[in-house]
């Protein structure tokens, strides 16, 4: 087949799709690296199982993976992908409403035996009865060509066909004119204690390729330019990552050791990963018994003049909710990481939701307020978890940062900041001033008490869970003083508006229609918005980070519209809580509770019913 010159696209987006153990996670990590490297802009999308062991070839076990890559901005991993690969009749069946009509989807032939097809739901098979017909079906009998490319090395039958990720990555890689070399980089760092593995890899890395160039059924491969971006270094980069890295450079910035108490749990376990990797930080990692003793050894950590932090999601913060209240009473730092997930209880465990919102608002007993705040991009977890360092250590009160699945598992090119450009973090020292030190003394702007480290001559004094009197920290069962130490509490909550940003407007500064959202809803909302402007119907988009408190300018916004959307992946807390606030106002609604995020289409769809075009 004589070579033809790549078809060079503005954007595209690819799903792998697969068995758990077919290896689809990382053949689109790679694809994504590679991408990275090339200097495209791109958003990822990994889609896991929540069953741990679902039977093979089943519509529960299926592992998916979906990348936009492009030369343009991109914000979102794409409604619908351009490209699926389907390595079995389950990865199809679950896959192929998240292809466009007319689409193209690979598919490893050898898999589609009877015996799989019905295991997947169907009755007939797909490839035969024309329920395919709208779009262009590309057959490769993928697990039986790997074992032919790996017929001559040392491995057994399993080890063998666990490489056919691989053949399918070389023929991506030639389709949309990617090189290998990267992958093969990583192949020989992943496996260097084991060099057949590294070689049967490579052959099948190749073969796929070499595959791709020579079947007639892919008429030319296409080529996604690099993106124009601000020059500096960047590093492509998940959520939770992000989160761990900003929490490092805020340990350096407040000159304190970073502390991290957690219990496993998904869809927040990757951060405890991440950070034990940095004892020669001086970070401090601990894989606690359960919830409970997660967040009091954080709790505990703080006390002693650490920088404590937890994480869990959102059945975990149920559990930590009354020793939050500790600290909160007690007025101490402490970061808590809530992970959302589908829920209630055990609910969808690897599915994205915003539904933790209320639980971060009230979920403590009694009138316990804290600072909560939410990223937005899976790099932007670096700054907000920056932001949320500087609230707790500044404000001297607990700060509940709400990342999503979405975000966590998500990945996008960050730009590495320089540690000298972030801005600094003031630990709330006392200062005589002739004045004996009291533990609830207050800095007269911020109001809130001094951080004093035990042990420190001097400086004795009490703090805990039972109410304490004003300024001497005594146990105290007064009811008028019970009353002030509740009013200075959310009082010193209230305070923090003063402290950050005021909220910023994208889009059409008043009008017909605001667009309001919160976390992970951003770059889906964002795209609508650009997208509606192109054809001309400008509207504003307002994404809030700063939840409690909201930021001082936001009532005037509101204000500005005549009419407004609030989305989220839940059924309707930021718009209860905007409404608590702001009753003058008529909120709309768009709401999703299926462990997935919004797509583009469903926003403009809910918009341009509203505005009537």
């Amino acid at each position: 087949m004589s070579k033809t010159s790549p078809v060079e696209l503005d954007k595209v987006v690819i799903r792998f799709a697969g068995d758990s153990g077919d290896g689809m996670q990382l053949t689109g990590s790679q694809f994504t690296y590679t991408s990275a490297m090339l200097g495209n802009d791109l958003a990822t999308f990994p889609d896991f199982p929540a069953e741990i062991r679902a039977p093979q070839g089943t519509v529960e076990g299926v592992s998916g993976f979906q990348v936009q890559i492009g030369k343009v901005d991109i914000y979102t991993p794409g409604d619908r992908a351009d490209v699926l690969i389907a390595m079995n009749p389950a990865a199809l069946r679950s896959n192929i409403d998240w292809v466009r009509k007319g689409g193209n989807i690979i598919i490893d032939t050898d898999y589609f035996e009877d015996r799989n097809i019905k295991k997947a739901g169907y009755e007939t098979n797909p490839l035969e009865d024309g329920s395919l017909d709208d779009y262009k079906i590309i057959e490769a009998p993928i697990t039986s060509l790997t074992k032919t490319a790996l017929k001559d090395i040392d491995l057994d039958n399993k080890s063998i066909v666990r490489c056919k990720n691989m053949f399918a990555l070389g023929m991506m890689y030639w389709l949309f004119d990617r090189s290998r070399n990267e992958t093969v980089k990583f192949l020989e760092s992943k496996f260097r204690k084991y060099p057949v593995l590294i070689e049967a890899n490579k052959k099948a890395l190749d073969a796929g390729f070499n595959y791709a160039i020579t079947i007639r059924a892919i008429a030319s491969n296409y080529k996604i330019p690099p993106a124009k971006i601000e020059p500096g270094l960047y590093r492509h980069i998940s959520g939770n990552q992000a989160t761990a890295w900003g929490l490092l450079a805020a340990a350096e910035k407040v000159g304190k050791k970073l502390f991290y108490g957690s219990y496993p749990i998904t869809p927040a376990s990757d951060i405890l990963h991440e950070l034990s990797k940095y004892k020669n930080l001086g970070v401090i990692t601990l894989q606690a018994e359960d919830e409970i003793a997660a967040v009091c050894s954080a709790i505990g950590a703080s006390y002693a003049g650490q920088l404590g932090v937890t994480a869990s999601a959102g059945p975990g913060i149920a559990l930590k909710g009354e020793a939050i209240g500790l600290a909160i009473m007690a007025e101490i730092p402490l970061i808590v990481i809530d992970v959302q997930r589908g829920g209630p209880s055990t609910g969808l465990p690897t599915k994205t939701e915003q539904a933790d919102l209320n639980l971060a608002l009230y979920g403590r007993n009694s009138d316990s307020p804290c600072i909560v705040i939410a990223p937005s991009t899976p790099a932007n977890c670096f700054q907000y978890i920056f932001e949320a360092a500087r609230l707790t250590v500044e404000h001297m009160t607990p700060v509940i940062f709400l990342s999503d699945g979405y975000l966590a598992n998500g990945s996008e090119p960050w730009k590495l900041p320089n540690i000298n450009d972030l801005p600094p973090i003031q630990v709330q020292q006392f200062k005589e001033n002739g004045q004996e030190y009291q533990p609830y003394l207050r800095d007269p702007d911020k109001k809130s008490r001094y951080w004093v480290i035990p042990g420190m001559a001097g400086y004795e004094h009490r703090i805990g869970g039972l109410e304490k009197q004003d300024v001497t920290g005594n146990v105290s069962y007064d009811p008028e003083n019970h009353q002030k130490m509740i009013d200075i509490r959310a009082d010193k909550v209230k305070t923090v508006a003063n402290f950050i940003p005021e909220q910023k407007i994208i889009g059409a500064k008043s009008g017909e229609l605001l667009l309001v959202g919160w976390g992970s809803t951003f770059g889906s909302m964002l795209s609508a918005v650009k997208e509606l402007e192109k054809e001309g119907h400008p509207i504003g988009l307002v994404h809030i980070n700063y939840l409690n408190p909201l930021p001082k300018n936001l009532e005037a916004i509101l204000g500005d519209y005549k009419q407004i959307l609030v989305g989220e992946l839940n059924s309707g807390q930021l718009v209860g809580y905007l409404r608590q606030i702001y009753p003058q106002y008529k909120y709309q609604q768009l709401n999703k509770v299926q462990g997935l995020p919004f797509t583009i289409t469903e926003i403009k769809d809910k918009i341009k019913s509203i505005l009537n075009i």
